[in-house]
């Protein structure tokens, strides 16, 4: 059976083939979960113990019962084996609610949704136009960095644009803080050093950002994790995003401004190649 464009190839609910979840799930009623989107490749998932370690520390602040990691992995490489290049998302909620409310009984049953899809388009290398989203970010300290459920502002802010050759749009916080992209991390150059937003009030700590980290310290660059605003995006010589599943698109165009891909984005782009083409481990 042909599956259409866009739609899972696989579904596994608590590691059974399936495609239904309780209508009483706290995933659904109020975003009470989180979420990994991996990338895989040769067959395999890329960076899965960062992934797994992302989670478990997700589900620690959300006070969820985190699924075991060694049976986790195992499901995830099964689904990933079935298909040279694939997708994979991987959703854990706290489960079916005991009662209506917020509140917690403390005897729900976590839900482990597991899905396949096909693997997207290649990654624009030479680079993407990006623009400067409307949307404000929340700060809320206690849920930065997570992954959790709840997407409803990145949703907003993909609404703002329709034109297919942007790619992405750079978002701040409510203080005026730089944050990230919709569905990206941001790095930025200056000098020959790199940087990324601190996400200590709000925005997702993805897969890839802290693996372009650890290969800046690696490869000798210069990296710091800093509060950026508005005036140090404009002063970039060099801008880039991060995705777990894109790697590093470089911006060639902000907001109508053209920004050259540099010397530390290509530095970083070749490193990250044979990890992304599944030759190397980090």
């Amino acid at each position: 059976m042909t599956i259409p464009a866009g739609l899972p190839d696989g579904v596994w609910v608590d590691g059974r083939v399936a495609a239904e979840v309780s209508p009483l799930d706290r995933g659904l009623h109020y975003g009470d979960g989180l979420f990994e989107t991996i990338g895989c490749v040769a067959g395999r998932p890329r960076f899965l113990d960062l992934h797994l370690k992302r989670l478990a520390s997700g589900c620690a602040r959300l006070a969820i019962p985190a699924p075991e990691p060694g049976a986790l992995a195992q499901e995830i490489s099964r689904a990933a084996a079935q298909r040279g290049g694939a997708i994979l998302k991987l959703i854990v909620t706290r489960g079916p609610a005991h009662a209506r409310g917020y509140g917690v009984s403390g005897a729900e049953q976590g839900t482990r949704i597991l899905l396949r899809y096909p693997p997207g388009p290649a990654a624009a290398g030479e680079g993407v136009r990006v623009r400067l989203g409307e949307l404000r970010l929340g700060e809320n300290p206690a849920l930065a960095g997570v992954k959790h459920l709840n997407r409803l502002e990145q949703i907003l802010a993909r609404l703002e644009w329709s034109d297919p050759d942007i790619a992405e749009a750079l978002l701040f916080s409510s203080s005026g803080a730089l944050v990230s992209g919709c569905m990206s991390n941001v790095f930025l150059v200056h000098g020959g050093r790199l940087s990324t937003p601190r996400l200590d009030r709000c925005g997702v700590a993805g897969v890839m950002r802290e693996v372009v980290g650890r290969l800046a310290v690696r490869h000798g660059i210069e990296f710091e994790q800093l509060p950026l605003d508005r005036e140090r995006l404009n002063a970039a010589e060099e801008i880039f995003l991060t995705n777990a599943l894109t790697g590093i698109r470089p911006v060639r165009e902000l907001e109508g401004r053209a920004v050259s891909p540099g010397p530390v984005t290509r530095q970083l782009q070749q490193a990250l190649a044979p990890l992304f083409l599944g030759k190397e481990t980090l």
